[in-house]
């Protein structure tokens, strides 16, 4: 796996992002906004986020992309017993 690289349009991943154990940066790639935004809404839900972050599409690049920084230490938001946000399968 070559960890140097980065998507166009991703800006690298730098120390001051994850100064301690805990702290996780994730680059999202799907194919369309919809999925890229129900996979950040279920992290939601596991851990502490950055929330729904903007999704970029590239030109002549397949995808979407977003970025979400995440605290695995702190839990997030559960759903409520009316919320169906996880979707199917998930």
């Amino acid at each position: 796996m070559d960890t140097g690289r980065v998507g166009q349009g991703m800006d690298p991943i730098d120390a001051t992002q994850i100064p301690e154990p805990g702290l996780v940066v994730l680059d999202v790639t799907a194919p369309d906004e919809a999925t890229a935004r129900a996979v950040m809404a279920v992290l939601e839900r596991l851990w502490a986020t950055s929330g729904i972050t903007p999704v970029r599409r590239e030109p002549g690049v397949p995808g979407v992309r977003a970025r979400v920084h995440a605290d695995i230490r702190r839990p997030g938001t559960p759903p409520g017993p009316l919320d169906s946000s996880y979707g199917a399968g998930v």
